[in-house]
């Protein structure tokens, strides 16, 4: 009997255990997750079929119960406290056995999960770029670059749009690469953006093989692009503008990669494209202490067109962000982080916090448009005057085609008169009805009126420093041939008698005045460059000085050259004297010999 108690007690056990392990290996198993978005969904390999092994196990186990159940009843009561003690251990021992190997199922599980995840975001996706270089920042993005192509004129001008970040601090501008097709039907390209796979077959879904490939400045963020750009298509012609130079180490081009054909020069007839695209070099004297430290720029006219291409000239701010900024970077910035928080334009604590909202903000095309203001002024001025409350400092710079405060303050404020010269030479030759810049909004429906308002504070510093002549006063407005009455005379007239713009040059006032508290770090970074001798306060001042005593050494010197060759002539003319003493006698003693 007692044999027989402990044999049905065993069974009881088994059973229960076996019931217990089945029931939890179906509960168990972890939930399935949905596929990421992009990934490829994979099927997991078949499984035996344990569900019924379970309980085909769980079945014997009842079997067994049922035939020790008469047995069992007659256990003593001391049996079954011992008995279902035995039991719960038993439990206890299979609940944390079946845990585990629970775990360590989804583990496994997670673990192929990610692989298979992390395989597939590994996959090429075409906008895969490495670049980790520039000065005195790296200029990211540093891992991938997104491209967009848009068409600008049909079947003739596309631009290719990328970005250029500060990827610590979320701040993104585009740069801007514009394809042109020629008459020949190949492709001429302006400062190169990276060249991704995507980008590259963005381009190649033109249909046209690409012929030159021109650098229009020397600036960095372009020039690095133009040798890994030249290596996907070796058959073009590489053009590069004159005096490329780099910082901190002046390196030539071809430690870029840049193996150019040519450099630009003005209004060359002798240029490939001369036909159908005219160009003008901006060549000013040097602005730094070193000769090659020249910001040089080469503006392109597209006659078909009437485009207007240059660099980093002019910049158009949208009011919404451009498409190829990411919107992750711009919800970022919408919200009150602690760098809105502490430029928040001389407000104490309390105000902040009474102002600031911190928290996440929900995607909108409100929350994108802030996050575009407080970008753009940190680009345009690296330290603005208030990011808690930009909508003041975003108005004064949108919406209107204007040089950039950097550009402004930093290069032409160093070089007025030859500024003025490059636009006078842009606008008197070419009537461009829409301008492409490689930032920012393109195009931009501007013409020459447009454009050289944009440099009026280049004229007004030229008149003031006596570097360029004002110009003649607008002549009165003529009479009207024959009167006219009523209203036409009248909107005649208005139309005879329009004033010229107000303003230096003629040009008309300029469209942003920039905000003193946003100016504060630009204007700060300016005078110690100019304090410690890094850049020269006019360049223009400095080379018409040195052109002046140039002159005056050469009239000097010619003068000093024209009184030697006098003295010469006299020396010359007294030895011819003394060498024929009888030519000086007169006539009359001569006779009297």
């Amino acid at each position: 009997m007692r044999m027989m108690q402990q044999r049905s007690s065993g069974g009881v056990r088994a059973s229960r255990r076996s019931v217990l392990v089945a029931a939890r290996a179906g509960r168990q198993q972890p939930a399935s997750q949905p596929p990421a978005k992009g990934s490829t969904v994979r099927k997991p390999p078949a499984q035996p079929a344990q569900p019924a092994k379970a309980a085909t196990t769980a079945r014997r186990g009842r079997e067994a119960a049922t035939t020790s159940s008469g047995g069992s009843a007659k256990l003593t009561a001391a049996e079954r406290r011992q008995q279902a003690a035995a039991q719960q251990q038993s439990q206890s021992g299979t609940r944390a056995a079946s845990t585990t190997a629970a775990r360590r199922q989804a583990a496994r599980q997670a673990a192929k999960a990610a692989e298979e995840g992390g395989a597939s975001s590994r996959r090429p996706t075409g906008q895969d770029y490495f670049n980790f270089t520039g000065f005195p920042f790296p200029l990211g993005p540093f891992f991938t670059r997104n491209t967009v192509r848009r068409e600008i004129e049909r079947d003739t001008m596309w631009v290719f749009e990328q970005t250029q970040a500060l990827d610590f601090f979320s701040v993104y501008t585009p740069v801007r690469m514009t394809v042109i097709k020629l008459a020949s039907g190949g492709l001429w390209v302006h400062a190169p953006v990276a060249p991704t796979a995507e980008c590259v077959r963005l381009l190649k879904e033109l249909d046209a093989p690409v012929e030159y490939i021109v650098l229009p400045t020397f600036a960095y963020e372009h020039k690095i692009f133009v040798g890994p750009f030249s290596r996907r298509f070796p058959k073009a012609k590489v053009y590069v503008a004159p005096y490329q130079w780099s910082f901190p180490l002046n390196l030539p081009p071809q430690f870029f990669g840049i193996f150019p054909t040519g450099e630009l020069v003005s209004d060359d007839p002798a240029a490939p494209w001369a036909e159908e695209i005219g160009q003008k070099v901006f060549l000013p004297p040097s602005i730094g202490v070193n000769e090659t430290v020249r910001f040089t720029e080469v503006a392109f006219f597209h006659k078909k067109t009437r485009t207007l291409l240059v660099t980093d000239a002019v910049v158009y701010v949208p009011e919404d962000p451009p498409e190829v900024i990411p919107v992750p970077a711009l919800l970022d910035l919408a919200r009150d982080n602690y760098l809105a928080q502490f430029v928040a334009g001389g407000r104490s604590r309390a105000e902040v916090a009474a102002i600031a909202r911190p928290e996440p903000v929900e995607d909108s095309r409100e929350a994108r448009r802030k996050g575009w203001a407080r970008m753009a002024l940190l680009v345009l001025y690296f330290g603005p005057g208030d990011l808690l409350t930009p909508e003041a400092s975003f108005a004064a710079i949108s919406g209107r085609l204007f040089v950039g405060p950097v550009v402004e303050t930093l290069v032409y404020s160093k070089i007025p008169k030859s500024v003025v010269e490059w636009v006078e030479d842009i606008c008197g030759d070419w009537d461009f009805r829409q301008v492409v810049p490689c930032h920012f909004e393109a195009p931009v429906k501007a013409g020459p009126a447009e454009f050289r308002r944009a440099f009026a504070f280049a004229y007004e510093q030229a008149e003031r420093e006596g570097l360029l002549a004002p110009r003649p006063e607008p002549e009165p407005p003529k009479p009207l041939p024959l009167p006219l009455p009523g209203f036409l005379s009248g909107l005649l007239g208005k139309l005879v008698a329009a004033p010229a713009p107000a303003g230096p040059g003629g040009v008309g006032p300029r469209p942003v005045v920039f905000p003193e508290t946003d100016m504060k770090t630009l204007n700060s970074l300016n005078n110690s460059l100019l304090f410690v001798g890094a850049v020269k306060r006019n360049a223009d001042l400095d080379a018409a000085k040195k052109a002046a005593e140039a002159e005056a050494a050469a009239e000097a010197a010619a003068a000093e050259a024209d009184g030697e060759a006098a003295k010469a002539r006299s020396m010359a003319e007294a030895a011819e004297m003394e060498a024929t003493p009888a030519a000086r006698q007169p006539v009359g003693a001569a006779e009297r010999r």
